[in-house]
Parts: structure tokens; sequence; C-alpha cells
């Protein structure tokens, strides 16, 4: 898949994610189509990661619909031959969405990232190993990098357009969405969350923390959009090599990682754009690391589309 193959959709765009690129259906639908771009360190790379649009669409489709019956979502289809039955438009263009692409419901998007911490790790435990708090908020003395919290921390976030999100506490996200609003929030991230914690748990990998994002549909429903419980937007870790104490690998980008940070160490980047150019093996791990991830969470393997698009 090229940038001018989604260029030539016959809809309108309507933003440009990292990752993801929306387009208007009509006044009730989106188009979602995952690309293979792929980002660090807030750094879009140049390279693309075989198969990893495919694998946030199809593992995000899969929780889903294990959801279905306790959440409202948008999801009306990632099924090619369905979107195109819904999007007649679109029947030239399969080669370029099959597998990769979600229709959707439209909806009033919340302007807060609804985070689930199962784990201390990642922005949480720097802010705790420097002041024993999260979001401002104090919690309890003693805990180690990568430590589980019981009960988990809910611990929501601004949306930014650019770099990092910024913690907050649920009084501020109180203030800006009202209390019944964000306590309906709060309840269903944490019902996802110890759902796709268990069936995660079960196939041998930990979730560590994720981000949900929800709006408000045409009839007024709070609704579950965007991805879901993937490599993305969660912190997954094999659970065969999870101890405390330490920084856990994970089933992500870390070979990226690995490669910036080397790279950084050397000076050979100054941690912005533009970025290193990827080596050929660095690209190969990250994508296998992707779909290790799909496989090891849904139980089957990625089918890929039959024209090899990726």
């Amino acid at each position: 898949m090229t940038v001018a193959q989604l260029q030539s959709l016959p809809l309108r765009h309507l933003r440009r994610g990292k990752v993801r690129e929306v387009y208007v259906v009509d006044d009730d639908r989106l188009l979602l189509v995952a690309t293979d771009r792929v980002s660090a360190f807030d750094v879009v790379m140049a390279e693309p990661i075989p198969h990893k649009g495919i694998v946030l669409t199809q593992i995000t489709a899969w929780w889903l619909d294990h959801l279905a019956g306790d959440v409202h979502h948008h999801m009306i289809s990632a099924k090619v031959d369905e979107i195109v039955e819904h999007v007649p438009a679109l029947a030239e263009y399969r080669g370029v969405i099959d597998g990769r692409a979600m229709l959707c419901r439209r909806t009033d998007v919340f302007p807060i990232e609804c985070v689930i911490r199962g784990y201390l790790s990642g922005s949480a435990w720097k802010e705790y190993s420097a002041s024993g708090t999260l979001a401002g908020e104090t919690l309890p003395s003693g805990l180690r990098e990568s430590e589980r919290l019981e009960p988990p921390i809910f611990s929501p976030a601004t949306k930014a357009e650019a770099g990092h999100d910024e913690n907050i506490t649920i009084a501020r996200m109180i203030a800006s969405l009202g209390p019944d609003v964000a306590a309906e929030l709060e309840r269903l991230s944490r019902l996802i969350y110890e759902h796709g914690r268990a069936i995660a748990a079960s196939r041998g990998i930990i979730i560590a923390d994720t981000k949900f994002e929800f709006g408000r549909d045409q009839e007024g429903r709070i609704t579950l959009i965007d991805e879901v419980l993937t490599p993305d937007s969660s912190r997954f870790w094999p659970a065969e090599h999870y101890q405390p104490g330490r920084g856990q690998p994970s089933f992500d980008k870390q070979p990226l990682r690995d490669y910036l940070d080397a790279e950084r160490r050397a000076g050979r980047w100054n941690g912005e754009a533009p970025p290193p150019a990827l080596p050929s093996d660095v690209v190969h791990a990250t994508s296998a690391r992707y779909v290790d991830a799909f496989r090891r969470i849904t139980g089957g393997d990625l089918v890929l589309p039959a024209e090899g698009d990726a």
C-alpha cells in the first residue's frame, strides 16, 4: 500500500494520524485505514513496518467482537466484503483497504485518553521514581519499576495533537467532562481492561497498561472508538520474562526503540526528525513482534490480502 493508493480513495480525507488515515463516508460513518507507518519517541520513521496496519485493525476488530455484549463500540465492519457492500465506491480499492480498513460510526470524541495502568511503567514510573506521585497524586511508597498495581490505576490524560499526552488528575477530568461522564468512562475503561487482561494472561501476555478513547454517538450513547488493546495502544509483556524491578521486553516496537537508543548514545541521532534509516533486520524484527502479538492474543494466524498488500 502506497501513499498514492491512499490518496486515490474516492472519499473525502478528514485527517491523518501517526498511523491512521481517516475518510468521510457520509454524515454517519467514517473509514479508518491503518497504514504501516511506525513512530517512536514521537518521530515517524521513513520505513514502513510490513503487516503492522493489518495487525492493528484486525486485533482491534477481534477485541470489539468479544466486547460487543458489554460495551457499545463504533465498528460496523472490518471485513472488506462487508465494507464494499456498505460503500460500493470502494469496490475497485479492495487491494488498498483489505485487512487494514474499518468502517465506523461517527462520534463526538471526548478530549481525554482513558489510561489504565495495571503495572508501574513508562511515564508513570518516571514520575513515581522522581516524586512518588502519578499526575500529582501520591502512590504507596516502595513500589518498584514494573510492579503490579492492585487495583489497577485509572489515569486519564489529555489528548495531544503532537508530542506526549499529559497525565491529569481525575478531578481535572471531572471538571472537563462532568462527574457522570467521567465516572462512566472510568467504569468502561476498567471493565474493558479487566476483560482484556484476563484473556491475554491465558495466552501468556501481560497487558501492563493501555489507553482507550470514547465518543458520544448520534443517539447520545457513550461509544468505544479508535484502536483497542493493540500493541500500539498498550504495553504487552511476555509473561514468561516478567520480573519486577526492571524494564520488561515487549511485543511491539522494542527492536526499533533499542536501535534508536543505540543511535542516540552513539551521537548519530539527536532524537528529532528526520530519524535515521532503519536497517532491514530492525524492520523485520519489529514486524515479527506485531504478528506474534496478533497470533498469541487471537489464537489464529494473521490473514494477509491475497494480493500481498502490506
